[in-house]
């Protein structure tokens, strides 16, 4: 009578084929713990803000009258609240797909404010570029009339400055220029559409005027300019004849993405927009509020095609 080896076997053999084990676990008194489930596609990321969503764009408008003028041009959805913030969303069809947009309304008008909405924007949506869509000041007398469009990829903050025996100042601009591929987007456009590009008046009673968009440097600072002859006009125009017009914003947008431009992740790119509402002089007033801000928002619709 023969006798057989006893014999002993553990562990998991396979002979070919393609095995998947999730959530397993062998051996004695093995256990599984609760997983998570991947997030969806649109969902919240490890960078975005629990119950958000990652969107393209983030724009950021300043005066209540802007914000309306993008919510209406781009078709969002009116106010909805994220933690006792609000904000605007929305899709925008283009030739290569659809566009996720949020929009939002900074605090208050100034370089401090809108780096806030900024970081709102970025810690609810990360989205993967900035715009700054609203009204300007304009400066130059040919391409910075009244109701005409900058849209610029460079910004001279202006306040920067030395003060020195007698108060006398000595201005110190600082010049930030957009990442290059936002750069070529807005090239471009200006390519297709010429330069100056010629739009209609979108607010009311202009549709049949037709007005500039012109590409060009901008200057930035806390100053409500309001004088042809200001301090703030000379040096700007002694910087660099290329100037078109001024804003309260712009440098908080440039001095925020440079602070955030490093790590792994992927810097967004931005782009301001300019109606021009006055012309910084002693007759700066609201009259052209609304048409400023109805043709800056229609130029970024304008340009999302090529900037996303």
């Amino acid at each position: 009578m023969s006798h057989h080896p006893t014999s002993s076997n553990s562990g998991i053999v396979n002979l070919g084929g393609t095995n998947s084990f999730t959530n397993t676990a062998f051996g004695d008194h093995a256990r599984v713990g609760a997983q998570s489930e991947p997030s969806p596609s649109g969902t919240s990321t490890p960078d975005v803000a629990a119950g958000s969503a990652r969107r393209d764009v983030g724009i950021v408008t300043i005066l209540p009258g802007e914000m309306r003028a993008v919510v209406d041009r781009l078709g969002l959805r009116r106010s909805h609240k994220v933690d006792d913030l609000f904000f605007s969303t929305g899709e925008i069809a283009t030739e290569s797909g659809r566009v996720s947009v949020v929009a939002t309304q900074a605090l208050s008008p100034g370089q401090r404010s809108v780096m806030g909405a900024l970081e709102n924007l970025r810690r609810h949506f990360s989205p993967r570029l900035w715009l700054l869509v609203g009204i300007g000041g304009g400066l130059h007398p040919e391409h910075a009339r009244i109701g005409n469009v900058v849209v610029s990829t460079r910004v001279v903050y202006y306040d920067s400055r030395k003060i020195t025996e007698g108060d006398q100042v000595q201005p110190r601009g600082e010049e930030r220029q957009a990442p290059a591929r936002v750069a070529h987007a807005v090239n471009a456009y200006f390519t297709d559409h010429g330069e100056p590009a010629a739009i209609r008046g979108q607010a009311k009673g202009h549709g049949k005027r037709t007005f500039e968009v012109v590409p060009g440097l901008l200057g930035s600072g806390e100053a409500v300019i309001a004088a042809k002859d200001s301090a703030v006009r000379g040096y700007l125009t002694h910087y660099n004849d290329k100037v078109l017009a001024v804003d309260m914003e712009a440098g908080g947008l440039s001095q925020y993405w440079q602070e955030n431009s490093v790590g792994e992740g992927t810097n967004p790119g931005w782009v301001v927009i300019r109606g021009i509402s006055d012309n910084a002089d002693q007759d700066k007033n609201d009259d052209s509020h609304d048409l400023a801000a109805r043709n800056a928002a229609h130029v970024a619709r304008e340009l999302l095609p090529y900037l996303c």
